[in-house]
């Protein structure tokens, strides 16, 4: 099955930024609708923002106005950027189509101190 791949988490303080990356080596999603979704410790998975292919965006209220996500649809690219990250950011982040997925990947784990 196609598999993702995240890479960018790390360790942050409280106010700091990070930029992940989701990566699509086959190209099977580079005209699909994405998004990126985080699990916390204990939480059931989230959707926290997601890009059409139109290049329309939506976010989680949680997330709106610190995150940004974009594509590079040449690249077969889909980052997130993390502004005034929070500790309730603390979370494995990762990546899938929107509407269409597939089997989960490993994630990238962000890690938000106070």
């Amino acid at each position: 099955q196609v598999q993702l791949v995240e890479s960018g988490g790390g360790l942050a303080q409280a106010g700091g930024s990070l930029a992940l990356s989701c990566s699509d080596p086959a190209g099977v999603f580079s005209r699909a609708d994405m998004a990126w979704f985080r699990q916390a410790p204990g939480e059931a998975r989230e959707l926290i923002a997601s890009i059409e292919n139109n290049g329309h965006t939506a976010y989680a209220e949680s997330v709106k106005g610190r995150f940004t996500i974009s594509r590079d649809i040449t690249k077969n690219l889909v980052y997130l950027q993390m502004n005034d990250l929070k500790p309730e950011d603390t979370a494995v982040y990762f990546c899938n189509g929107l509407l269409v997925r597939t089997e989960w990947g490993q994630g990238t784990q962000v890690t938000v101190s106070s």
